[in-house]
C-alpha cells in the first residue's frame, strides 16, 4: 500500500470512534510511516479540546506524533497557495493536501472539499439519521 497521510477529519473520526474509524485505521498499518501535517495537529487538538477535554486531546496528539510530523516551510506554503487557488481550498486544507502530495502519499479523508482531488481516498461521512 502507498504511504498514507490523514487529514483532520480522519483523525477525529478515529478518536471519536465514528462510522469510518475502522477504514481510516487501515491507513495506520505502519503508524511510524504516516505523514502528519502540523496543521492537522492544530485542528485535531482544537476540536478534541472543545468537544472533549484537553487530556484526551493530548493523548490523541501523542498518538498522531508517532508518525512523521511535517511542519510547513516556504516551499510547502507556496505549493499550498497554488493548490488553494487551483482547487478552491481553504488555507488549512491546502496545507494538509500540499503536505501529502510533497511526500507522495495518499490523503485519507471524509472532508468533501477533497472529494474529487487526485491522490485522495475519500470516504463519505456517515450521517446521523
Amino acid at each position: 500500500m502507498k504511504a498514507a497521510s490523514l487529514d483532520s477529519s480522519a483523525w477525529i473520526e478515529i478518536a471519536h470512534r465514528g462510522a469510518n474509524a475502522a477504514a481510516f485505521l487501515q491507513a495506520l498499518a505502519d503508524p511510524a510511516s504516516v505523514i502528519v501535517s502540523t496543521i492537522a495537529l492544530y485542528e485535531v487538538w482544537k476540536y478534541s479540546s472543545v468537544h472533549g477535554d484537553e487530556t484526551r486531546a493530548n493523548q490523541l496528539l501523542e498518538f498522531m506524533q508517532q508518525g512523521i510530523v511535517v511542519p510547513p516551510d516556504s516551499h510547502l506554503a507556496i505549493q499550498a497557495a497554488r493548490l488553494s487557488i487551483r482547487h478552491k481550498l481553504a488555507m488549512a486544507d491546502s496545507l494538509i493536501y500540499a503536505t501529502a502530495l510533497a511526500h507522495n502519499t495518499i490523503l485519507w479523508t471524509q472532508d468533501d472539499d477533497f472529494k474529487t482531488l487526485p491522490h485522495v481516498r475519500h470516504l463519505a461521512k456517515a450521517r446521523n439519521v
